[in-house]
């Protein structure tokens, strides 16, 4: 037996805000909400426990001291890298400088609160 990734959960400035916008980078919804502010956001129609991993935004007011230690890599499903890297623009990420050398397949950029995350070059198919 082994275990699988159930969900992740990242500390927000604004759980509300990076919600909505890791809801629109993955295609998820919101799932539901704690009363200490948490936002739970996962696939639609399966939610958590489903195949794929949810993620809950977790207010927090402490600042972030360094470079995450883990981070998302994505990679579209519908379009090619170029076409997905300029939706993500567009829906707020920023390119991110972590020492890259501008030779790698993968783009490096932050979420609006400047958590890292990759896209991936390989397009995969829809879960």
């Amino acid at each position: 037996m082994a275990c699988r990734i159930s969900e992740l959960v990242l500390d927000a400035a604004d759980p509300e805000r990076l919600a909505a916008f890791w809801s629109e980078v993955l295609g998820y919804v919101e799932l539901g909400r704690e009363d200490d502010g948490s936002i739970e956001i996962g696939p639609p129609g399966t939610g958590f426990g489903g195949p794929l991993p949810t993620l809950v935004l977790s207010p927090s007011s402490d600042p972030r001291p360094g470079k995450l230690r883990l981070h998302i890599d994505v990679n579209a499903t519908d379009r090619d890298q170029d076409a997905e890297l300029e939706r993500l623009y567009a829906i707020g990420a920023t390119k991110a400088e972590v020492g890259q050398s501008g030779e790698e397949s993968w783009h490096v950029l932050a979420d609006p609160e400047g958590n890292e995350f990759c896209l991936l070059r390989r397009r995969l198919d829809p879960v």
